[in-house]
């Protein structure tokens, strides 16, 4: 009940406040380059970046000094969500935000960042990074904090199409592990109004061409209820109808983008389970899915773990992107 309260107050002020943005001209944005207070391997300094709030992020609050980067490369203490932008040498026109994994309690930057932005540079996608806050760095819109950054993420990147060089139907998600429990639900709820707008950049579309999802958290539910993901968002004791609205899988429709998913059967993070569950809420809906199993891998494995099969997986995620004319 409290969910759905907050999210009818939210799309009141969506509505109330949409004829005022609409009066207002579209705010500068400078891209930047230069020192951003980010570890250099997260984002580099001769990196194009770009904050995603002009100011401070929604409702406020926030960690304290400049964001930590461990020896593992798990991104933490973000206090100004960013997105940092991969612009390949000879550009195709499609792009894709990238989100990696940890739970929401960190960002597996390096493996799941910025790996991936390399190899899809390497297709002459332009990759966008997404540097999201933790709702456990003491945001006051606590588990909203990292859907807001997402969906912020997309309004730029659809409202700087022409200056990127992008189509704005061919803008799609990548995410890993939490990554993919939050680019996916975006993917899925392009309407979820998750704060008040803010200019007018928050009246551009949320909508996505499609997603590639790898070992994400789709489900919240019993029994797979042992994720960071869900005692981040939820708590170790949360109601059954606050899993059920913050499992993925409720919200699948008819019309969603088609995905793409990938996960190893020796998973112990998230079940193997969660992709199977996404695939059958996609089937009965008419959604385009389709899920590559690996026997072993494990959890994690980025673009693919050495002396596993997982190594083939980003050439079937090109292939499947060819064949739905995402790249040529």
């Amino acid at each position: 009940m409290l969910l759905k309260r907050r999210l009818f107050t939210l799309n009141a002020a969506a509505t109330l406040t949409a004829p005022l943005l609409s009066r207002c001209s579209p705010p500068s944005y400078d891209f930047h380059s230069g020192r951003t207070g980010y570890p250099e391997e997260a984002l580099p300094d001769g990196d194009l970046h770009i904050p995603l709030w002009n100011g401070a992020p929604p409702d406020g609050g926030g960690p304290q000094g400049e964001p930590r980067l461990s020896p593992r490369g798990a991104l933490t203490n973000i206090a100004t969500p960013t997105l940092s932008v991969h612009r390949p040498e000879h550009p195709n026109g499609a792009a894709v935000i990238v989100a990696g994994g940890g739970g929401y309690r960190y960002i597996q930057i390096r493996k799941e960042g910025v790996l991936p932005a390399r190899w899809l540079t390497s297709l002459g996608i332009t990759a966008f990074v997404l540097l999201y806050r933790l709702p456990g760095e003491h945001w006051k819109d606590g588990r909203m904090a990292p859907f807001q950054d997402a969906q912020r993420a997309i309004r730029l990147v659809r409202g700087h199409a022409k200056t990127f060089g992008i189509d704005p139907s061919r803008i799609g998600a990548l995410g890993f592990s939490a990554g993919g429990h939050l680019m996916g639900t975006c993917a899925i709820r392009p309407k979820w109004q998750t704060y008040r707008p803010v200019d007018m950049y928050d009246s551009v579309p949320t909508t996505l061409a499609l997603s590639l999802l790898a070992y994400p958290v789709v489900t919240l539910e019993p029994p797979y209820q042992r994720t960071g993901t869900r005692r981040m968002l939820i708590g170790d004791h949360p109601t059954e109808q606050a899993s059920i609205d913050w499992s993925m899988q409720t919200y699948v429709k008819p019309g969603d983008p088609p995905f793409f998913l990938v996960q190893a059967a020796d998973d112990r993070i998230a079940s193997a389970e969660n992709t199977a569950i996404l695939e059958k809420a996609c089937k009965n809906n008419d959604v385009d899915v389709v899920r590559y199993l690996f026997r072993d891998g494990g959890h994690g494995f980025g673009m693919g773990r050495p002396g596993t099969q997982t190594t083939i997986w980003p050439e079937l995620a090109r292939e499947w992107m060819r064949q739905r004319h995402f790249i040529s």
